[in-house]
């Protein structure tokens, strides 16, 4: 068997938040897709999901932004009363101003990327011109926040309106050619939070939190209220649809109402007939948490896209075409990762629980997830079988649940909860399945609980059924961390809030052996697939390795500054990984005395999972940031370069003491630069400056001369900062000073203003220049001494 190659380096592939809560905007195609996550804005392609911009903010959390439809800018406001533009696509910051003397609140792009609206909390609304950036409108009228804005309008057409609501329940019109009022709509009770104008333009509606939809004739001087359509929720957000867009509606020719606010559900209206149409339901029934709909996105046309905000950073693209069922589900940000593990036969799914309900299964790469909902409580701990098909969760509301994920992987439908499982008298916090394959459900799931006891669960051959227990035994006087069962399937393990590790007979659920050691609680355990020893993690900042054999512990693993949290073998057990509450996942070699082959960084919080694929290609961690991040080995890919460094290193140096041999000092000099070996290019301008003098030359040889002009602005700065270093030194000054004045004189000042850092590199060559001078003006001085003197000797 060819020698095991441990891991040494390892590339990060995240999964960031990219939304939390706030204001998303769709460019008109589609395409991109803008959205807030704190003081920071992503950009996103929202086909592919690929991230293609993060720009960070001013500390302050953006209020809100838009997209210009043509996706030529992006508008940003914040609570620092900052309105910036940037130029997409390449993020590039063009313009920052204030916009209003209080936080901008909304904002709207006009549907020929002309004109910006922004409404302020101090009730003014302003109009920008979008390119120019300068202010065209400031309308005035209003009593309260300004909480909606919409335009209407068509390229040629001289008729531009601007509809805005307020806080205080009124609706204002605005002919922008006239810059003036054309009405005020009062017929809401509560805030005003959408408004949308039909194609034509001849309506407008409105929704508020007065839980009432107004439609209203703004086609005449005299704007006047049609009708009113109760909706029984308070809204957020109202929009028309293109006629015939929902295609099981019978009337092709009327426009519809989208319609979405506290209930959590996106319903369609008729405003002819003031029915509803369709609803859809985007809350989970077996959830305690009351999920709103914060804002819909609606593209017509040939785009044809619907995409419903959620208030738990969830997006959905609903599908027009099929009674609004879900396209596609993105999360914007999955909070705190607390377990995960790869699901599916190659492992191209992960499935992560995090601090809901919710068990999420995302396909790697891709911005979209699916979701099991069954559990009433926060989801502590899963498990997947042995060929990734079946998943086993538990959760702080007593329950353990099986999933089926085959319809999933199939795109057949959803996952299916196979059984359920009942029976702790508290919260379960650690499962473990069968490690054997089978051609149904695994054989068995262990699990461990907050009541001290663990449980071997029996599996129904049947969808449906609820398991039995085959077995339960006290285990432990703390609370249960984690589980793990042995790859025979002979033994499991369990570790403790009790500071205690313990290994059972998986048949008689007996205990064999304890593994005392750990100074603080246990929170991780693992079985080695191919030695007889155990992994653990603890609150005492170590991870042990200990020996089936006698219970004993064989190494310690010290490193972490704070507890390790979860443990993983990698490399056929060869080395461990773990994940610590310092943020950090390291990974240890198992046969040195503790040696840590790698510290890997991406985490800014506690990395609570980790996992690792079978493949042994890399591993995948989890923490309370949200982010997850997959590790992918590229020891051997590093392996590799460094070999061809080498030996282009061992080449060059060669060819390096040629040019010396030879006395070709120019081309010795330039690749002694390039290989940075100061001494060497130092003790080759010193053999240049004391053996050569050619006429006109600086340096003490015209060709070396010519190629410090000719050096591109990197060597320039590399040399700088050999100048700089030599500079401090008075035997190597003169070198130093020689080398700066074949610069001067060689390249420009506004040529060298262009290296990055120059201002600090002048600071570091300035004050050793000044005394090197004053040094010479003094021995200067002196010699005219020496010469009054043998003058006055008559001598």
């Amino acid at each position: 068997m060819a020698d095991i190659q441990l891991k040494t380096s390892f590339k990060a592939k995240a999964v960031e938040p990219f939304f939390s809560g706030g204001k998303v905007s769709v460019s008109q195609d589609g395409k991109l897709m803008a959205t807030t996550f704190q003081d920071v804005v992503y950009l996103t392609d929202l086909i592919t999901g690929e991230k293609l911009a993060k720009i960070e903010g001013d500390g302050e959390v953006i209020t809100t932004l838009e997209i210009a439809p043509d996706s030529s800018y992006l508008v940003t406001c914040s609570r620092s009363l900052q309105m910036k533009t940037y130029k997409l696509p390449e993020a590039k910051l063009v313009r920052t101003v204030k916009a209003h003397e209080s936080p901008v609140i909304v904002m709207a792009i006009d549907p020929t990327s002309t004109l910006i609206a922004t409404g302020g909390a101090e009730g003014a609304v302003k109009v920008w011109d979008l390119e120019g950036g300068y202010t065209t409108h400031n309308l005035r009228g209003h009593g309260g926040i300004i909480s909606a804005l919409k335009f209407w309008g068509r390229q040629g057409m001289n008729n531009w309106r601007l509809a805005s609501g307020s806080d205080d329940c009124k609706i204002r019109v605005w002919d922008l050619v006239k810059s003036k009022c054309l009405s005020v709509l009062d017929g809401h009770t509560s805030v005003v939070r959408g408004l949308d104008f039909s194609t034509d333009g001849r309506l407008l509606i409105s929704g508020g939190r007065d839980r009432v939809i107004n439609i209203w004739n703004v086609a005449t001087s005299k704007m006047n209220l049609i009708s009113t359509i109760p909706v029984f929720q308070s809204l957020e957000t109202v929009t028309f649809i293109d006629a015939g867009a929902l295609t099981s509606y019978e009337n092709k020719d009327v426009q519809l109402i989208l319609a979405g606010g506290e209930n959590g559900s996106t319903s369609v209206w008729d405003y002819k007939t003031a029915k509803k149409v369709l609803e859809t339901n985007h809350r989970d029934p077996h959830s305690a948490e009351e999920t709103g709909v914060s804002d819909i996105i609606y593209k017509g046309g040939d785009i044809g896209l619907l995409l419903t905000i959620l208030t738990d950073e969830t997006l959905l693209e609903l599908d027009l075409s099929k009674d609004l069922n879900i396209k596609r589900r993105i999360s914007g940000n999955h909070g705190e990762i607390i377990d995960c593990t790869y699901v599916g036969e190659d492992e191209s799914y992960l499935a992560i629980a995090t601090n809901s309900p919710e068990v999420r299964i995302l396909k790697w790469g891709s911005l979209e997830h699916s979701v099991l909902a069954g559990h009433t409580d926060i989801v502590m701990a899963i498990d997947r079988s042995v060929d990734g098909r079946w998943l086993a969760t538990a959760g702080k509301d007593r329950l353990v649940m099986l999933w089926d994920l085959q319809p999933l992987f199939d795109g057949t439908g959803e996952a299916i909860c196979h059984s359920t499982y009942t029976g702790h008298a508290d919260a379960v916090t650690a499962i473990a399945l069968s490690r054997t394959l089978t051609s149904g459900p695994p054989e068995f799931i262990i699990t461990g609980s907050n009541d001290l006891t663990i449980k071997r669960w029996t599996i129904p051959r049947k969808d449906g059924e609820v398991g039995k227990a085959a077995y339960t035994r006290k285990a432990h006087e703390k609370e249960i961390n984690a589980i793990d069962v042995s790859p025979d399937n002979k033994l499991f393990t369990s570790s403790s809030q009790d500071r205690l590790v313990k290994v059972w007979d998986l048949q008689s659920g007996e205990s064999i052996g304890v593994l005392k050691g750990h100074k603080r609680s246990v929170w991780s355990v693992k079985f080695s697939h191919f030695d007889k020893v155990i992994a653990t993690g603890s609150g005492d900042k170590t991870v042990k390795l200990w020996s089936l054999n006698d219970f004993s512990c064989l190494k310690t693993f010290e490193g972490h500054t704070n507890s390790v949290l979860k443990v993983a073998f990698t490399t056929r057990g060869q080395q461990i990984v773990s994940a610590g509450g310092d943020g950090l996942v390291k990974v240890w070699n198992v046969k040195s005395d503790g040696e840590c082959a790698s510290t890997l960084d991406n985490h800014e919080d506690k990395v609570w999972s980790l996992a690792a694929r079978e493949d042994e290609t890399g591993f995948i961690s989890g923490g309370g940031d949200g982010i997850i991040t997959f590790w992918e080995d590229v020891s051997e890919a590093e392996r590799l370069k460094d070999a061809e460094t080498r030996a282009e290193q061992i080449e060059k140096e060669q060819e390096l003491d040629n040019y010396v041999f030879n006395k070709d000092w120019k081309n010795a000099i330039i690749l002694a630069l390039s290989l940075d070996q100061p001494y060497k290019l130092l003790k080759l301008f010193m053999e240049v400056s004391n053996n050569n003098l050619e006429e006109g030359s600086i340096t003490g040889l015209v060709a070396v001369d010519r190629a410090i002009g000719e050096l591109d602005l990197e060597m320039v700065a590399r040399l700088l900062k050999r100048v700089r270093d030599w500079n401090t030194n008075g035997r190597t000054s003169p070198i130093a000073q020689m080398i700066l004045h074949a610069i001067l004189c060689h390249h420009s000042v506004d040529t060298l203003s262009q290296i990055p850092g120059l201002i600090q590199l002048v600071e570091g060559i300035l004050p050793y220049s000044e005394r090197h001078f004053n040094r010479m003006e003094e021995l200067a001085e002196e010699s005219f001494t020496i010469d009054f003197a043998l003058k006055q000797m008559n001598i």
